[in-house]
């Protein structure tokens, strides 16, 4: 078993997290006791059989091309009957080198320059860049808050839909940055409304098998709205595989599989790295006791977290984080800008989190803080933060 207590050695792992150039590219100077919470990448160990089996393969000693191989097939379908009720046909599923490439491999396929591509914000910013870099248009349906809890608002939406006629929609699904889960009923709605404007959907679902509270909607259990959906997933952020570029879409259309593909194949996506792909099938096949170990260490991660602000620290509230680790953090009663208290807590506390400014639009008055590290980090982390936000 995983002892999630073990910080692991980052540094020589040369991690961007944790590489205080980076950091300092980013924030400016800061102090030698640093505490990184920003990138969403997570301090543990991988599981003992995905590090057995890159061992068996480093040990085989030999590296050369290799190509999508059954079990890719077998372990991405046997995962999805197991968590989400479904299972896709092999002919669906084309494996990929990351999600965010593949978002901008999928605007390249499905977009001309000038095309509008609508996300709701805040979100994860990769989405923007993969629009903006080919030279589409973002259109932005700027999320609700209700009852301290995101909302799409649907009619705005289909207000633009009909103006700008997006040829995609980007989901974030759960949502990044807040861990807002999506119901069916809002899956269906969202889908149904892109499909009557022509507008295909998107769906980046990285961050599902992290479920803290609730249930999950794949896009998949959509039903026949499936045929109007492009889904992205990985075990990249449940098992912190970023690192190994490997990922999988999953297209039931044969006409957006087939411009999908051909995309891929003018951009020379045509076969998985040697580890990335024995990573997805061993993880998929073999992670099951990790991941609940895992969910349950972050959930008291979380747990602390919460209990801090709301305990100790009443100049800022919370988004319930019902996914993933990643905690989206109102400062608002704190009278600073985003981006003025991430910087002021990073030169005067090591504190280094995320601007709700990093997000595409919407986010202003709010910070993302990563929990996806050892307890003493997250104890550390809030203790320095609640002398900062009350001594304002």
């Amino acid at each position: 078993m995983t002892d999630f207590n073990l910080f692991p050695d980052r540094y020589a792992e040369k991690c961007r997290k944790w590489d205080r150039a980076k950091i300092e590219e980013h924030f400016g100077p800061v102090k030698d006791d640093f505490i990184p919470m920003w990138i969403a990448d997570m301090d543990f160990r991988a599981p003992e059989p995905l590090v057995s089996r890159l061992h068996q393969a480093v040990e085989n000693g030999i590296f050369g091309y290799t190509y999508v191989y059954d079990e890719f097939y077998d372990a991405v379908i046997r995962y999805f009957e197991r968590h989400h009720h479904s299972s896709p046909k092999r002919e669906w599923l084309t494996l990929c080198y990351g999600t965010v490439s593949t978002l901008h491999y999928t605007v390249q396929a499905f977009c001309q320059k000038g095309d509008y591509i609508m996300l709701s914000t805040p979100v994860y910013d990769p989405f923007e860049r993969a629009a903006t870099a080919f030279g589409a248009q973002v259109v932005e349906n700027e999320l609700v808050v209700k009852d301290n809890r995101y909302q799409i608002d649907f009619e705005k939406m289909e207000e633009q839909l009909k103006q700008y006629r997006p040829k995609l929609y980007m989901l974030c699904n759960p949502h990044n940055p807040s861990g807002r889960i999506w119901s069916r009923e809002e899956l269906v709605t969202l889908i149904s409304l892109c499909q009557k404007y022509g507008t295909v959907v998107v769906a980046d679902e990285v961050h599902s098998g992290m479920i803290l509270d609730g249930v999950y909607t794949s896009t998949i259990e959509t039903g026949e709205l499936l045929k109007n959906v492009i889904l992205l997933s990985s075990p990249n952020k449940q098992y912190n595989l970023g690192g190994l570029k490997t990922s999988y879409a999953i297209i039931q259309n044969e006409e957006l599989r087939k411009t999908f593909r051909d995309r891929l194949t003018k951009n020379s996506i045509t076969s998985p790295t040697v580890f990335g792909i024995l990573a997805l099938i061993t993880c998929y096949n073999e992670g099951e006791e990790y991941s609940r170990a895992l969910m349950g260490y972050l959930g008291e991660n979380y747990r602390y977290a919460r209990e801090a602000i709301e305990n100790r620290i009443p100049k800022l509230s919370f988004m319930e984080m019902e996914s993933s680790y990643l905690l989206w953090v109102n400062i608002q009663n704190t009278k600073l800008d985003s981006d003025t208290f991430t910087h002021r807590l990073a030169k005067e506390t090591g504190v280094l989190v995320e601007s709700g400014n990093n997000f595409v639009g919407n986010g202003e008055g709010y910070i993302r803080i990563n929990l996806g590290t050892q307890f003493e980090n997250v104890k550390e982390a809030f203790t320095r933060i609640e002398k900062f936000v009350n001594g304002l």
